[in-house]
Order: C-alpha cells, then sequence, then structure tokens
C-alpha cells in the first residue's frame, strides 16, 4: 500500500484553511491543519509533511519566520499564500526559501495543480536500473529457469511448470551446491504460514525430476536425512 503525500496547512482563517483541506483530502492527501507559525513549527517535526501550505500574515511568528526556520534544517516545499500582490513579496518570499507563491483568492483547482507539480520536482530521481538486473534468471549448460517470465527452457524444450515447482528448481540453482533441509524450501517457496508437511517438498522435486533429466554438468541431488541441492560438476 502507498502511504499518503501529508500536507500542513498553516492559515489562521479556518475556513480557508477548511476548504483547502477539502480539495487535497478528495486528491488523496493526508492534511493537518494548524492557525499559527507556533504551532507550526511545533508540529513540522512529529508530522513531518511533503509539502507546506504557508500563509504569510500569521499572528505571532509570520509566514516568513515559519519559511526561515524550516529552511535551516530542511528542503520540505513551501507554497506561500498571501494576500500581498506586489512583486517585492514574491519575490522575498521566493528568496526566503519558498517554491511558489500564490495570491489570494485562488482556484482550487490551481492550488492542487500547484501542489502536484511542485512535489513532483521533489521527488528523488530513481536511478536508471539495468534491463539484465531486473530479469531473476539463472542459466546452466542446457538450462535456462527464467524467474521473471516463469518459463524454463531446457535444451531446445520450453518445459510446462507450475509455479511451485519452477520457483523450487529457481531457488535450488540459484544457489548451487548448497543443501537446503525440506523444512527450509517449505519456508522459502510456501512461506512459514503454510499449513502442510515436508512430504509436499518430496512430491514438487519427484514432478521437476519428471521433467528434468539429469546433466552431465548438474543434477538435482538428494542428500538422504537431511534434504535436497542443485550439485554443479
Amino acid at each position: 500500500m502507498i502511504a499518503k503525500q501529508k500536507i500542513l496547512i498553516v492559515d489562521d482563517d479556518e475556513n480557508i484553511a477548511e476548504l483547502i483541506s477539502l480539495y487535497l483530502l478528495k486528491e488523496c492527501f493526508d492534511t493537518k491543519i494548524v492557525y499559527n507559525g507556533e504551532d507550526a513549527l511545533n508540529i513540522y517535526e512529529t508530522f513531518q509533511p511533503n509539502l507546506i501550505l504557508l500563509d504569510l500574515m500569521l499572528p505571532g511568528i509570520d509566514g516568513y519566520q515559519v519559511c526561515r526556520e524550516i529552511r535551516a534544517k530542511s528542503n520540505t516545499p513551501v507554497i506561500m499564500l498571501s494576500a500581498k500582490g506586489e512583486v517585492f513579496d514574491k519575490v522575498l518570499g521566493l528568496e526566503m526559501g519558498a517554491d511558489d507563491y500564490m495570491i489570494k483568492p485562488f482556484d482550487s483547482k490551481e492550488l492542487v495543480a500547484r501542489v502536484k507539480a511542485v512535489l513532483r520536482r521533489y521527488q528523488p530521481a530513481k536511478p536508471d536500473v539495468p534491463v539484465t538486473s531486473r530479469i531473476k534468471c539463472v542459466e546452466y549448460d542446457g538450462l535456462l529457469i527464467n524467474l521473471t517470465n516463469y518459463s524454463v527452457l531446457c535444451g531446445d524444450k520450453e518445459l510446462d511448470m507450475p509455479p511451485k515447482e519452477l520457483e523450487l528448481l529457481y531457488f535450488l540453482a540459484s544457489s548451487p551446491n548448497q543443501v537446503f533441509t525440506r523444512e527450509q524450501l517449505l519456508d522459502q517457496i510456501w512461506g512459514y504460514e503454510y499449513i502442510g508437511d515436508t512430504r509436499t517438498v518430496d512430491v514438487h522435486i519427484k514432478r521437476i525430476r519428471e521433467k528434468i533429466k539429469d546433466h552431465p554438468h548438474w543434477e538435482l541431488k538428494t542428500v538422504w536425512g537431511i534434504g535436497y541441492k542443485f550439485e554443479v560438476k
């Protein structure tokens, strides 16, 4: 489940704050409202918002000071909200560290759009992952086990193998020459909450062996009294 992004709304006008919160909740954001700068600074550490909507004209500590103190310790995005529409006020707000500046009264749809735009800019860039590292695949001479698309190629023949058989074969082949007990294999493939006995593993191993014959360079081997291993010679 993806966690909702959190928006801290700081505005001494309760009606405006509630209206902003309503629109953001409809867009599946999590919101918290405070009505003064002191509460905003106090709640910031515990709420840890993804973005702050900050009114400038606040009782006590004003929005400029709140932004300055937030910027001293964090890069959390800040959108300033103000009735002051002069260029000087906008420039001052942006120089204080705000990421955007909106003049009241504003359109609610535009506010939501700007919130989303600022959040997009602050999403950490995802490093490019090589295609080969995304593919879960084990290959030996004459055998290719692909867990990404759940396929097994033995020689030139693609085998029809149910998911649990394929997962069991892949797990063993991924750790060549390592011995696993039946209990370990049950936990890894079927999960700790699986209700069943170790004969389940034996049955699946038997079915795999019926489809994959031993190879001069590898074999699915029983270690008597212990379990199984994928032996590479």
